[in-house]
C-alpha cells in the first residue's frame, strides 16, 4: 500500500510532537507520511511544492493565514485534496463555516486520538475514490478524444488514398502499354538499322545529335524507373489505407505483421539517411503468428507510438556525433514477433539502441503528459494512450525494460482469443 501523506497545519508548538507519538505506529509502518507547518502560508508552500499530499488537517484560528483562507486556496490548487478542520467546541460558528466552504470533515480540540485515527482513515479512503474516478474520468476522456481524432484522420486519409489510386492505376496501366510499345519500336529501329546500314548523312547527323543510341538504352530504364516509383507510390496509398482501416464496434481478425510494415512504410521517411546520420537499420524477425481478434487500426497506433519514440531516442543519442561515428556503430530498430510460451497470446518486442532510459524517469513514461522532450516536439499522451490501448481494449500488457546509454525495448502482449 502507498504511504499516505498528511499536511498538519497549526501554530501549537506541542502538536507535531503529540502527533508523532500518537502515530508513531502508523508511521513506522509507512501508513502515513505526517507534514507540518505552522500557518497557512507555509502549508500553501508545500501543497505547491508536493503534488502527493492527500489529506490536510489545520486549525481554523492561525496568524498569517487562517485555516478559512487557506481551504478555498487548497481547492484551487488540488480538488481532490481533502480538508479536516481542527478547533475548540466553542469555535462551533467556525467549524460550521469551514463545513459550508467544502471541508470534508472536522474534529474538536483537545484531540481525541483514537477519533484522529478514524478520521484520516476515512478521509483518505474518499481521497482515494475520488483520485481513482477522476484518473477513470481521465482516461476514458482522453481515449474517447484520441478515437474521434483518429476516426477523422482516418477518413480523411482513406479519402486520399483512394484519389491516389486512380491515377496511379491509370499510370501504371499505362506505363505498362508504353514500355510494350516503346520496345516493338526500337526493335523496328533495329531491323532498319540492319537492313540500312548506309541512311545518308542527313539520319545519320540527325542520329547523332539526339545521341540515339543513348536514348535506345535509356528510354527503357526511364520507364523501368516511372513504373517502380508509380508502384512505390501505390504501396504507400496502400500503407496508409491499412494503417488508418477503420475500427468498427467489434474486433475483427488482423494480420499484425502488414500493421507493422505499413506504419513502417509511413516513417520511411523518418528512417532514411539525411545529412546528419546515415540510415536507420530495421530489423525485422517475424515469427509465425496467428491472425488476431483486435481493433487493428488502433493497435497501428501502438506501433506508431512507439517507433516514433524510438527513433526520437537514436536521434538524440547521435547527438555530439559525427557521421562517421554514427556509421561505425548503427542506429538499429529491432521488431521481433513470436508466440507466448505461458499464454496464449502474441508478443511483439520493438528494441532501439538509443539513448535509453533512466531507473527514475522509467516508472513515470506511462504517466499522461509525461514527456522528457521539449516543448513542442512532445503531449506526453503517447505512451499513456498506447498502454490504454493494450491493456484496457485488448486486455494484454505493455511493458519497458531499458539501460540508460544502450537503448529500450517494449514488448507487447495481445490475446489471441479475447476474453
Amino acid at each position: 500500500m502507498k504511504t499516505a501523506k498528511i499536511l498538519f497545519v497549526d501554530d501549537e508548538i506541542d502538536l507535531k510532537r503529540l502527533l508523532k507519538q500518537r502515530l508513531k505506529k502508523n508511521i513506522r509502518s509507512n501508513e502515513f507520511e505526517l507534514l507540518f507547518a505552522s500557518n497557512g502560508k507555509e502549508a500553501l508552500e508545500i501543497l505547491k511544492s508536493d503534488s502527493s499530499v492527500a489529506m490536510v488537517a489545520t486549525d481554523i484560528n492561525m496568524p498569517e493565514m487562517d485555516g478559512l483562507t487557506l481551504l478555498a486556496k487548497i481547492a484551487e490548487i488540488d480538488p481532490t485534496i481533502k480538508t479536516v478542520v481542527m478547533s475548540a467546541y466553542s469555535d462551533w460558528k467556525n467549524i460550521r463555516t469551514a463545513m459550508h466552504c467544502g471541508a470534508f470533515d472536522f474534529l474538536t480540540k483537545p484531540i481525541d486520538f483514537e477519533d484522529l485515527v478514524i478520521t484520516i482513515i476515512r478521509t483518505l479512503n474518499q481521497v482515494q475514490q475520488v483520485r481513482e474516478n477522476l484518473n477513470k474520468l481521465q482516461q476514458a476522456q482522453l481515449l474517447l478524444i484520441q478515437s474521434e481524432k483518429m476516426s477523422t484522420l482516418g477518413q480523411l486519409v482513406a479519402g486520399v488514398a483512394h484519389e491516389i489510386n486512380n491515377p496511379i492505376g491509370f499510370l501504371s496501366g499505362n506505363i505498362e502499354q508504353t514500355t510494350e510499345a516503346i520496345n516493338d519500336l526500337i526493335n523496328h529501329l533495329r531491323l532498319y538499322q540492319e537492313e540500312f546500314p548506309n541512311p545518308g548523312s542527313e539520319i545519320e547527323e540527325n542520329a547523332e545529335e539526339i545521341d540515339l543510341e543513348y536514348l535506345l538504352k535509356d528510354l527503357p530504364e526511364m520507364l523501368s524507373s516511372m513504373k517502380v516509383g508509380a508502384e512505390r507510390i501505390r504501396n504507400i496509398s496502400n500503407s496508409l489505407r491499412t494503417f488508418y482501416r477503420g475500427d468498427t464496434g467489434d474486433k475483427v481478425l488482423a494480420n499484425i505483421h502488414e500493421g507493422m510494415d505499413s506504419t513502417l512504410t509511413i516513417l520511411q521517411h523518418r528512417l532514411k539517411a539525411n545529412n546528419e546520420r546515415p540510415g536507420i537499420e530495421t530489423i525485422k524477425d517475424y515469427g509465425d503468428i496467428p491472425p488476431v481478434k483486435c481493433y487493428p487500426g488502433k493497435l497501428n497506433q501502438v506501433f506508431m507510438n512507439l517507433l516514433v519514440n524510438a527513433i526520437d531516442s537514436i536521434e538524440e543519442s547521435n547527438q555530439g556525433k559525427s557521421f562517421t561515428e554514427i556509421e561505425a556503430a548503427p542506429n538499429t530498430i529491432a521488431i521481433k514477433t513470436e508466440l507466448s510460451e505461458s499464454e496464449p497470446s502474441v508478443v511483439i518486442k520493438i528494441k532501439d539502441n538509443g539513448k535509453g532510459i533512466s531507473d527514475e524517469i522509467k516508472s513515470k513514461i506511462f504517466d499522461q503528459f509525461f514527456t522528457t522532450k521539449s516543448i513542442g516536439k512532445g503531449t506526453g499522451l503517447g505512451l499513456s494512450i498506447s498502454r490504454q490501448i493494450v491493456e484496457e481494449t485488448h486486455g494484454g500488457s505493455l511493458t519497458c525494460s531499458s539501460v540508460e546509454g544502450e537503448g529500450s525495448e517494449f514488448t507487447i502482449m495481445i490475446p489471441i482469443a479475447p476474453s
